[in-house]
């Protein structure tokens, strides 16, 4: 028996490290390795796909008012399974390579992403112009003068 044992640790040492040395030196994960979202607040159309498919149902939408969309990303729920990623319609959504989530502050996996909404003129629809020039002539995007947003 401690033959054995002897020939199968002289295997393992024959063998040379199998593992990283992960706290000393992180490695860049592979390819199509998908970490944390990314939101870009800058794409996002407010159309809600993400929250459709999203299985652990760890993305929000609200409507506060009739001219703003809120979406909510609840990270710790989420599974990394990509599907918003796949949906998006503008790319809004990438998955990153961030694989290291550990926080002591639940809000840092939160994101909220607001999004101002125009409705369209002939089917009533929300939509968001497609250039800042754009949204200023669009009612709604701006308070009148001399009133505050709320």
């Amino acid at each position: 028996m401690i033959i054995s044992k002897l020939k199968e640790a002289l295997i393992c040492f024959k063998a040379g490290r199998v593992t990283l040395p992960y706290p000393f030196q992180p490695h860049e994960p592979e390819g199509d390795f998908r970490g944390q979202l990314v939101v870009d607040v800058e794409k996002c159309v407010g159309c809600g796909g993400c929250a459709e498919v999203c299985p652990p149902r760890c993305i929000e939408i609200s409507d506060p008012s009739h001219d703003k969309r809120v979406i909510e990303f609840f990270l710790e729920r989420c599974t990394y399974c990509a599907r918003c990623v796949e949906v998006c319609p503008e790319d809004a959504i990438t998955a990153s390579k961030e694989y290291e989530t550990a926080t002591n502050d639940r809000n840092d996996m939160h994101i909220r992403v607001e999004v101002f909404m125009s409705t369209c003129r002939r089917c009533g629809r929300c939509y968001e112009p497609p250039t800042p020039l754009d949204r200023l002539t669009v009612t709604g995007f701006r308070p009148p003068v001399g009133e505050e947003q709320p």
